[in-house]
């Protein structure tokens, strides 16, 4: 096995955190990806992979060189692809992430169109709740939602959410709508605890910062199942405004306390590599900016 087969091997099995899975995914023998990576620690002379019964994580030394693989085997492709003049058909893998609801509502309609126009990328989705480091786990390109750290990634900004309060017409004609943020520590409340386990809304009055500390009767670990008990009737949730867009627009929601809002939080698009990225990195993000870009729920 050659040295830039050995990267792969071990880049899957960073990526994958299992030998037997990498080896389903590059469609060899769990044997032979073990091998490969033992003779390639063996011949660099340190320990890449910290193995336990459970798990398969990258050691210092590993993380060093599982960023250098991907940039080497990316720039290996992009010759290839260059060589045989193939820059406008992007092919290969793509690893992307996005927030759990955000990625099903507007990231895989925009996945699945890709895949139609370009038959040889193939998408590893990661649908999470939670920051991916896109070095560590191996993505090209993640999509968040509020303000981002300084990073040496690129990031282009597609459009906005809301942090919005919201209740069933039906609960708010019996107990009132409210005129403060005040008032709703009166009220009925369903609290996603994915929001932030303080349990603490914050607001802007005039431009002066204020908060409330609702006590919820309902605590869901899911933003989807807080919009629903809402949806039925029991209270007030807190959620992005993307989230219940269609339930506002079909009237089983509606905001509440628009006017005492935090300022939006930003929607981007972040990759490595700039123009050095490879081809099915750069047209993905043109894509998917594109798609995002149009869509007026992110633009509300």
């Amino acid at each position: 096995m050659d040295r830039f087969q050995e990267m792969q091997v071990f880049v899957a099995v960073a990526q994958e955190q299992g030998f037997s899975a990498a080896a389903r995914r590059l469609g060899m023998s769990a044997a032979s990806v073990t091998r490969a990576v033992a003779a390639l620690e063996q011949r660099i002379g340190t320990l890449l992979l910290i193995r336990t019964t459970r798990t398969v994580n990258l050691s210092e030394a590993g993380q060093r060189y599982m960023e250098d693989c991907r940039r080497i085997l990316a720039e290996v492709q992009e010759a290839e692809d260059s060589a045989a003049g193939s820059h406008a058909q992007p092919r290969g893998q793509l690893t992307i992430t996005a927030p759990v609801l955000f990625g099903e509502l507007f990231v895989v309609p925009a996945v699945v169109s890709y895949l139609e126009h370009y038959p040889e990328v193939s998408i590893n989705a990661l649908l999470l709740d939670r920051t991916v480091s896109m070095i560590e786990e191996g993505v090209d390109v993640a999509i968040r939602i509020g303000e981002l750290p300084d990073s040496n990634q690129h990031a282009v900004r597609v459009g906005e959410v809301r942090r919005v309060i919201c209740a069933s017409p039906t609960y708010l004609n019996r107990h009132g709508r409210p005129q403060r943020p005040e008032d709703l520590t009166h009220g009925s409340v369903v609290a996603p605890s994915s929001i932030g386990q303080l349990r603490t809304w914050a607001f802007q009055d005039h431009g002066e910062p204020l908060s409330v500390r609702p006590e919820p009767r309902l605590v869901v670990t899911a933003n989807q199942a807080a919009i629903n008990a809402a949806s039925l009737g029991l209270g007030f949730t807190r959620v992005l405004s993307y989230q219940v867009a269609s339930r506002v627009a079909a009237g089983e929601l509606e905001i509440v306390l628009a006017e005492f809002e935090m300022p939006p939080l930003p929607i981007h698009v972040m990759y490595q590599g700039g123009r050095k990225a490879p081809v099915r990195v750069r047209s993905f993000v043109d894509f998917v900016v594109k798609a995002l870009r149009e869509d007026p729920t992110l633009t509300q």
